[in-house]
Parts: C-alpha cells; sequence; structure tokens
C-alpha cells in the first residue's frame, strides 16, 4: 500500500569477458523471404556473427556483424575487398544482397561497442509517479532483438496499468500503479539479463553450453513435445509467457532431460553387465 516502505535498489553490472563491437548493416530481403523474423548466422570459423532484424515490413532490415575488436575487418577504412571475399566464403545467402555501395560503407566506417550486461532491481520506481524501463532496467547485447521488444513490453505493460488506473484520489493510486509496474516487471528483467548472458559465454565451453541445450531441447521436445518445451528461442517467440517463466521452464528441462540420460545410461549398464 501507499506509504509502506521502499523496496531497495540497486544497478547489477556484470564484467564482459566476452567483448565484441559491430557495424552495422543496411541491408533488403526479397520479397519471398520472410519480413517478419530475426535473421541470425554465425561463420565457419567463429569469427563474425551476423544479425539481422526487420525495420519495416517490407524487407527492409537493419544487421549487424559482430566480431572481436581487434580484427581487421573491424577497423575504420579496412579493405572492401577483403570485407566482400569474407562475406562470399562465409555468408553467400547475404553477400548477393549487398551492393558494392554498401560494402564500401561498411568498411570504411569504424566499428562501435556493445553494452555491457546489467539490469536494474529490485524496485522499478521512485516515489509514486516515478519509473525506469528499458535499457535503464535491463541492458543487453543486441542479440535475437531482444533488448528492443523487451522494451517495447516495458511501455505496453506500464500502459496497461495506467489505462487501469482510477484518475481519482491520483496520488494513491499513481503510487500503486507504479508499484504495479515493478512487480510484473522486475523479475521479468533479471530473467532476460541472465538468460542473455548465459547465451553468450565465451571459448569452446561457451559454444558448447550454447549449442548442446539448443539440441537437447529439439531431440526432447520433438520426442515428448507435452512434456519438454521446445527450444530456447523457440520459447522467446510464445506471447504470454515471461523471461522469469521461461528461465523457470529451462531449469525444470534440464533436470528432467538429465533424469532420462542417465536413466538410460544406468540402464545400458546394467544390461551391458547381465550380458
Amino acid at each position: 500500500n501507499f506509504g509502506e516502505k521502499e523496496l531497495p535498489f540497486h544497478v547489477k553490472r556484470y564484467e564482459d569477458d566476452n567483448p565484441r563491437v559491430y557495424k552495422s548493416i543496411p541491408i533488403s530481403f526479397p520479397s519471398h523471404w520472410p519480413h517478419d523474423l530475426n535473421y541470425s548466422a554465425r561463420s565457419s570459423d567463429g569469427r563474425v556473427t551476423f544479425e539481422a532484424l526487420p525495420s519495416d515490413a517490407h524487407g527492409k532490415y537493419c544487421a549487424l556483424m559482430l566480431l572481436k575488436a581487434g580484427d581487421p575487418l573491424a577497423a575504420a577504412d579496412c579493405d572492401p575487398d577483403l570485407l566482400r571475399s569474407y562475406f562470399e566464403k562465409e555468408y553467400p545467402q547475404f553477400n548477393k544482397l549487398l551492393s558494392g555501395e554498401v560494402m564500401a560503407d561498411v568498411a570504411a566506417k569504424g566499428a562501435s561497442a556493445l553494452p555491457s550486461f546489467r539490469y536494474a532491481g529490485p524496485r522499478l520506481h521512485e516515489g509514486g509517479r516515478t519509473v525506469i524501463l528499458g535499457d535503464c532496467v535491463h541492458t543487453v547485447k543486441p542479440y535475437f532483438g531482444l533488448g528492443a521488444n523487451s522494451a517495447l513490453e516495458d511501455v505496453q505493460i506500464l500502459g496497461d496499468i495506467l489505462s487501469n488506473t482510477s484518475s481519482s484520489d491520483s496520488v494513491r493510486n499513481y503510487g500503486d500503479a507504479v508499484r504495479q509496474f515493478t512487480d510484473r516487471r522486475a523479475a521479468d528483467s533479471r530473467a532476460l539479463v541472465t538468460l542473455s548472458r548465459g547465451l553468450d559465454r565465451p571459448g569452446k565451453l561457451g559454444t558448447m553450453r550454447f549449442v548442446l541445450p539448443l539440441i537437447l531441447d529439439g531431440m526432447f521436445h520433438k520426442l515428448a513435445p507435452k512434456l519438454f518445451a521446445p527450444g530456447i528461442f523457440g520459447m522467446f517467440q510464445l506471447e504470454g509467457i515471461g523471461f522469469r517463466q521461461i528461465q523457470r521452464r529451462k531449469r525444470l528441462d534440464r533436470v528432467m532431460q538429465s533424469f532420462v540420460i542417465l536413466g538410460g545410461l544406468s540402464a545400458a549398464g546394467v544390461g551391458a553387465g547381465c550380458l
């Protein structure tokens, strides 16, 4: 209720142990390609990640080329022919959509740094009339469109809360409204950042931690879709489920998958001992 002692406020900042820089690339996709999807690809050598998010409903996309700061392709005024040859080898499906002028512009520009992971909480409001949202609450690297989409979701949720707030006794009612926003978004904001950071672990171990769960989720969901949830990227696309719910469900899936795998190995061991 209004007047109760407020929750504390702090910002959790993670050291960026997998730093990346990026160059933006304007790109237009053909009419027969879906224009409501995010496109993501990783080079065979793990050197460059290509992420493309729609900027309109007609095939125009804003793409990011993500790479390490010391990479020659990250430098300003790098050789456009070197960049072109790399795309021809690693991203032929996107290379044919990039004109010589676009490739030259991308080669000429310097790379920009990505933000580090951080989240605010557990209180997302101050007093009875102020809230924080978007990147102020949950800062993630621009993978999979999670940062922008979750910021828009913050706005939608706050708008819904305010629409249901009575204008009479506004001091008390708006105080309750901003507290409702904290209740609905604080846990999701923390889960969004921790989930996103878990997908950004460095090195070969990080790659294995990224790929192995996707493989397991795909296998188990296909075998028992009513028991096991889809992979994390599939869950990101589901409506009506928050990041905190996704985080809890993935933890449950990992426990159940572990029991199934260990049970299978135990049964195999017993069977081998009986031979």
